[in-house]
């Protein structure tokens, strides 16, 4: 297990290595489970046939399909769901069906010591995950998937996997696959950098400010995305970030989907060019078809004349 990392915006992120999981391979189980909103049992079951049919035995946290309000059931049963897949040895990872609301009320509920007793093994999920993404960085120094959930409509509609999602992510996900580059659509900044990739959702990133788990770019390429939120909200997260430091020394920018927020853009450009890295937009990640996978706390690249990020994860990396 690596060094853990201290806590806070300030906090050197360059002085650990991450454990990086071993990727799946035909047999492994897998466990899904609910950390945040309330989970469509069709998708689930579709999503789950998706992965049987990819070699995976898969298993289900007890409380999957509660519901409380907003949330999938109690944060203390939606606590011990993903405990209880983390410690168990015979799961090779723990997925999230779905984002949604609720995983910020779960990271103080969690026996981090008994996780990271656990070792390491593969987190996958996206959007409200990111919290999740953020505290297994910062607690247990571990690298984890950011893509696509498989209650989620790219994976778990009932027509079947958006194809170009399903293709990335296998490929992601089990050994021996290699994840074509991610391309984008516009270069903001033009440029070349290189550094471990962090981020994710934006209004997840903005609301871990001030806590342990607050965004840290020092060295890193940052991914920001977000869905359903107004041009003027971004510029109030982006500042949000800006102003805690938490852009502070980053080596570059992707910026994913911003699916039903209108033109971002612009001020995206404007809060982002000052900074004077590297900045690519428009790639497919995070929400809207289709969505790419991407490895966190691992090495990647942009290359702005292809507008694309490369990833460096490779199985003779992993821990076995």
């Amino acid at each position: 297990m690596s060094e853990r990392f201290r806590g806070g915006a300030d906090g050197d992120a360059s002085v650990t290595v991450p454990s990086l999981p071993r990727r799946l391979r035909p047999g492994d189980t897998v466990a899904l489970v609910a950390p945040a909103g309330p989970v469509d049992p069709v998708r689930l079951e579709s999503g789950t046939e998706v992965l049987s049919g990819l070699g995976l035995r898969v298993v289900h946290g007890a409380s999957i399909l509660a519901r409380e309000g907003y949330l999938a059931g109690p944060d203390a049963a939606r606590a011990a769901d993903l405990q209880d897949a983390w410690c168990d040895p015979g799961v090779a990872a723990v997925i999230c069906a779905r984002g949604g609301y609720g995983t910020t009320r779960l990271l103080g509920l969690l026996d981090w010591d008994a996780m990271a007793a656990a070792g390491p093994k593969i987190l996958l999920g996206s959007s409200d995950i990111t919290a999740l993404h953020r505290a297994f960085a910062e607690r247990l120094g571990l690298a984890t998937l950011f893509g696509p959930m498989p209650a989620s409509a790219t994976i778990g509609d009932p027509e079947g996997p958006e194809p170009v999602t399903f293709a990335h992510l296998r490929d992601a996900l089990f050994e021996g696959g290699t994840p074509a580059p991610v391309t984008g659509d516009q270069v903001i900044v033009p440029g070349r950098a290189e550094g471990r990739l962090t981020g994710g959702n934006l209004a997840l990133l903005a609301a871990l400010c001030g806590t342990p788990y607050a965004l840290r770019g020092r060295d890193r390429i940052v991914l920001l995305e977000d869905v359903t939120e107004e041009p003027y909200r971004i510029d109030r997260m982006v500042t949000q970030l800006l102003q805690a430091g938490c852009l502070d020394g980053a080596a570059g920018i992707v910026l994913g989907s911003w699916v039903d927020c209108g033109d971002p853009l612009p001020v995206l450009t404007e809060l982002l060019v000052p900074l004077g890295v590297p900045v690519v937009a428009g790639l497919p990640v995070g929400h809207g078809t289709p969505q790419m996978a991407m490895w966190l706390e691992t090495n990647v690249a942009i290359v702005t004349e292809s507008c694309s990020v490369a990833g460096t994860f490779r199985d003779s990396d992993a821990a076995t």
